[in-house]
């Protein structure tokens, strides 16, 4: 795929509103998605995420603005657009008593997919997820990590353009997690998919290419995960083998630590001139960037982690 391809933006919200009565949901949002792009949509539980994804959907009737996939938009596209999506609902939708195959053939049939032509897109789901030991189980009789995967599964079975993952990991094994995000990577890679990624794990946030942070139905704000932490989290310098009483002259905040103190600084350019102003406490240090953590909680004043999703 080209470079210029790669660029291209395959979603685009402009003036995006909607309300639920007299309680608005999403205010006056715009934000775009890179082809090949994973991006990270955060915000707490009724910041707007679910409603956005459901209108990006075509499953809610948006009140104002344009939401474009791939260039049409989304209320004139009808089914044409939709099948451009692949999306993994926080809940499961798999059938319970069906084995996690008939899901996913009877899922394949509404488009179009039968026969070998369903055959070849299983064993390449199978490459990816790991699908032949579950393939004979009920859905109902699955572990979390397994539904998951049967879930992305049934999402990717009509090869769309864009996988949007709403809270995909929450819950699952370290194991599991780790072979979802290397699913995405390979399909994001080898086929330039799009993955729009809601998620309240701030290290997933981190690897994402751009975030956008909602905050009551508003974007609070927007960057890649460098220009956001560069903007509203400052840097730590770990100092060892240093007292408090060492740190005091730097003029710097400081919270002593096990074997030292923790300096906060406001980027690596301060952490430079502090090394440079007293060598003889910089013998064993190391410098942190600051996380999205202090990000969120900097421009939202909320703990993502303890006000939930």
């Amino acid at each position: 795929m080209s470079a210029v391809s790669m660029a291209e933006n395959v979603i685009e919200i402009e003036g995006l509103k909607k309300s639920f009565g007299k309680i608005t949901a999403v205010d006056d949002l715009s934000f775009k998605v890179k082809r090949g792009e994973l991006f990270a949509f955060l915000g707490v539980n009724g910041a707007g995420k679910s409603t956005t994804i459901s209108v990006m959907c075509g499953s809610l009737k948006k009140d104002g603005g344009k939401v474009l996939i791939t260039g049409e938009e989304i209320d004139r596209g009808g089914d044409n657009v939709k099948r451009k999506l692949g999306v993994v609902f926080q809940e499961s939708t798999l059938d319970k008593p069906l084995s996690v195959k008939d899901n996913l053939m009877s899922r394949a049939a509404l488009y179009g997919i039968r026969g070998g032509e369903f055959e070849a897109r299983f064993a390449a789901l199978d490459d990816l997820l790991g699908l032949s030991e579950i393939k004979d189980r009920p859905a109902g009789k699955l572990s979390g990590g397994q539904r998951r995967r049967a879930d992305i599964a049934r999402a990717l079975l009509h090869d769309p353009e864009i996988l949007i993952l709403d809270e995909p990991t929450t819950g699952l094994d370290p194991q599991t997690r780790k072979r979802v995000w290397q699913a995405a990577d390979i399909l994001r890679k080898e086929r330039g998919l799009t993955v729009f990624l809601t998620t309240h794990y701030m290290e997933e946030a981190a690897e994402a290419d751009y975030v956008v942070i909602l905050d009551g139905g508003k974007k609070a704000a927007e960057g890649t995960p460098l220009q956001l932490k560069n903007a509203y989290a400052g840097d730590y310098v770990y100092l060892y083998g240093v007292t408090a009483a060492g740190a005091e002259g730097l003029g710097v905040p400081f919270t002593p630590i096990k074997e030292g103190v923790r300096l906060t600084v406001k980027d690596t350019s301060e952490a430079k001139r502090l090394l440079l102003l007293r060598p003889e406490l910089f013998k064993d240090f190391e410098i942190i960037k600051g996380r999205m953590d202090d990000v969120f909680l900097a421009v939202t004043g909320k703990n993502l982690r303890e006000e939930g999703r």
